[in-house]
């Protein structure tokens, strides 16, 4: 394939202050090897990155946020401040290996009916931090692999069932996204690339993992890993798809009730809050409003159990 061949590549970073992540991660992007542009959304950050970019980045595309959006909306300016027939999305506090775009978007170039890649991300200790994400059939989205030593991801029989990428790092192609839309914003932060791995599940888009594309995901350097604020805002992100995706009005209904009690419960005595419980309540309320969401969605695992579900939302990697 020739250059004048080769599918251009936008390359998206939300970010939200915190500097000293984004000048890494465009270190590590600026030494990829394959061509791309490199479009930084400064989501209302506290800082000056904005300011830093423009005066020492010529290179980058910056989008300057009057106000804060949250990851999707972000996400979604950053995706329609280009026009490359690749989008991959790439958290600041993510560092590429110098081959993972040319290894993530291999899949996207070849095959047409390939609408999302993923890459396997790792921890900075090398154990792995995220292979994509998998849904059980009552929608409720997990992490592959998280805590397994590389070597032993299994993509045999046994392996959760690929949805599609972690938002960490995600690469889509741009007609499957105008197919399908773009990334709800009534999700701001968590539940926002499940939402859009479920519709291009829906519609027939494929999804590929490449586990020899890879990176380091310094994970919740950002947003606070465990924080009271991010387990309600993961909270409002379930409650919403479940109101979405009407699972509430089919026969998954007492299993998610069920599941959904315990996860709320084990916070209040874990964590001595109701952030899950009211951030639930909350994206319940929103999702009314929420776009009708597809019914067939052949990238579910209906073989997560419900004891499996539980694991996995612990990020046990026997699940």
């Amino acid at each position: 394939m020739t250059t004048e061949d080769r599918p251009t590549i936008d390359v998206v970073v939300p970010v939200y202050g915190k500097w000293y992540l984004t000048e890494r991660c465009l270190a590590t992007l600026a030494a990829q090897t394959v061509p791309h542009r490199v479009i930084v959304v400064d989501d209302a950050g506290p800082d000056d990155t904005a300011d830093r970019l423009r005066n020492g980045y010529p290179d980058v595309t910056v989008v300057a946020l009057e106000r804060n959006l949250g990851f999707a909306g972000a996400c979604n300016r950053g995706i329609s401040a280009g026009t490359g027939d690749i989008v991959v999305l790439v958290n600041n506090d993510v560092e590429a290996e110098p081959d993972l775009l040319e290894l993530l978007t291999a899949p996207l170039v070849a095959d047409a009916s390939v609408g999302s890649t993923t890459p396997l991300l790792l921890k900075p200790d090398g154990r792995v931090d995220a292979f994509g994400i998998c849904a059980d059939a009552t929608v409720a989205g997990f992490v592959r692999f998280n805590g397994a030593d590389p070597d032993d991801v299994d993509m045999g029989t046994k392996a959760p069932k690929l949805l599609g990428p972690y938002g960490a790092v995600a690469a889509y192609r741009r007609a499957a996204i105008d197919a399908v839309g773009p990334f709800d914003e009534g999700i701001r932060m968590y539940g926002e690339e499940l939402d859009l791995a479920l519709r291009l599940s829906a519609g027939d888009w494929a999804t590929v993992a490449v586990p020899e594309a890879r990176g380091i995901h310094l994970g919740g350097a950002t947003s606070g890993r465990g924080s009271a604020e991010q387990r309600r805002r993961a909270g409002f992100g379930r409650g919403y798809l479940l109101r979405a995706y009407g699972v509430m009005r089919t026969g998954q209904a007492p299993r998610a009730l069920i599941t959904e009690a315990i996860v709320c419960a084990g916070d209040l005595v874990l964590s001595r809050d109701l952030a899950s419980t009211s951030g639930r309540l909350a994206g319940w309320r929103a999702g009314r409003a929420a776009a009708a969401r597809p019914r067939h969605i052949p990238g579910v695992d209906r073989g997560i159990g419900f004891v499996r579900s539980l694991r996995l939302r612990v990020g046990d990697r026997r699940a």
